[in-house]
């Protein structure tokens, strides 16, 4: 299982929409509005980076409203 951090920059007015939007994609775990250089953050998880990469580049993308996403995969650490 891979898990991810997307922050998306969405276009004024539509943030809600989107949100919204987002929240109906398989493997959205969490999707929240924040302040600050981004608009909104989602967490996203999928069975391997393949699968991953889809959700962000078909299912997020092609939200209208959505200008641009960057990405934050989670990495395991030891401890």
């Amino acid at each position: 299982m891979v898990r991810a951090y997307v922050l998306l920059t969405i276009e004024i007015g539509k943030v809600e929409r989107v949100i919204g939007d987002i929240k109906t994609i398989s493997g959205v775990i969490k999707a929240d509005a924040v302040t600050g250089p981004y608009d909104a953050i989602v967490e996203l998880e999928a069975s391997d980076l393949g699968e991953l990469t889809r959700k962000i580049l078909h299912d997020i993308h092609n939200i209208d409203g959505v200008i641009d996403t960057t990405t934050a995969i989670v990495v395991e650490t030891e401890e």
